[in-house]
C-alpha cells in the first residue's frame, strides 16, 4: 500500500513539475527575452523586465525562433522603417554601425540593448518589448531618432540627444561636454558622410 502511495505521489510530482515547466516556457515565449545577473552571494536572478544595468540577456527566444539579423535583413528593415518615418536610411545605418556594430544582441555597460542600443527606460516609453529582435529594435530606434530630430533640427544635436539624452542637450544648450558624446557625434556624422558619398 505504501509503495502504491509513493508511486502515486511520484507520478503526481512529475506531472506538476511538467506543468510548471510548460507555464514557464509559455511565459518565456511571451516575454521574448530573459535577463539575469548573479549577486554577491552567488544567487542567480532572472527577469523579463530588467530594472538595472546589472542584468544581461540570458535567452532571447524571439531571435532564436526565426528573427534574422544578417546584414541584408537589417538593411531591409532600415529601409522599410526609414521610409515610414521620413529618415535617410544611410543615417540610420551609420547610427547602427557606431552603436552596435550590427550585433543585434549587443548590450552596453550602461544597459542599452540591441542594434540601436536603446536603454530600458526608453524602451518602455517607446513600447519596445523585444529589444533584441532586429525589426522591433530598428523600428523603435528610428521612431525615437525621428522624435529627437523633430525636437533638435540640428543633426549634431539630435545625435547628441540620442547618446546622452535630450535633457543634457537642453541643459548645456548644445552638445554636452562629455567625451563619449562628442566622439559619438563625430563618428556617426563621419560614417554618414562616407555612406552618402558612396551612394553618389
Amino acid at each position: 500500500m505504501l509503495t502504491k502511495q509513493r508511486r502515486f505521489f511520484s507520478f503526481f510530482g512529475a506531472v506538476a513539475g511538467i506543468s510548471v515547466l510548460l507555464l514557464l516556457w509559455t511565459g518565456l515565449c511571451a516575454a521574448g527575452t530573459i535577463f539575469f545577473y548573479k549577486d554577491e552571494h552567488g544567487v542567480m536572478h532572472f527577469t523579463d523586465t530588467p530594472t538595472s544595468s546589472k542584468f544581461r540577456p540570458f535567452l532571447s527566444l524571439r531571435s532564436r525562433m526565426g528573427s534574422s539579423a544578417d546584414r541584408a535583413s537589417i538593411t531591409r528593415h532600415v529601409e522599410q522603417y526609414s521610409q515610414r518615418y521620413g529618415l535617410d536610411p544611410h543615417l540610420v545605418m551609420a547610427v547602427i554601425e557606431v552603436e552596435s556594430g550590427f550585433n543585434h544582441q549587443a548590450v552596453s555597460r550602461a544597459g542599452a540593448q540591441g542594434l540601436m542600443q536603446i536603454m530600458p527606460a526608453t524602451q518602455q516609453d517607446l513600447g519596445l518589448t523585444a529589444p533584441f529582435d532586429p525589426a522591433e529594435n530598428i523600428e523603435a530606434g528610428i521612431r525615437y531618432l525621428k522624435m529627437l530630430m523633430d525636437r533638435f533640427p540640428d543633426l549634431s544635436l539630435a545625435l547628441a540627444a540620442y547618446n546622452a539624452g535630450p535633457a543634457n542637450v537642453e541643459r548645456y544648450n548644445g552638445i554636452p561636454p562629455f567625451r563619449e558624446t562628442q566622439d559619438y557625434v563625430r563618428k556617426v556624422t563621419t560614417n554618414y558622410d562616407r555612406r552618402r558619398a558612396a551612394r553618389n
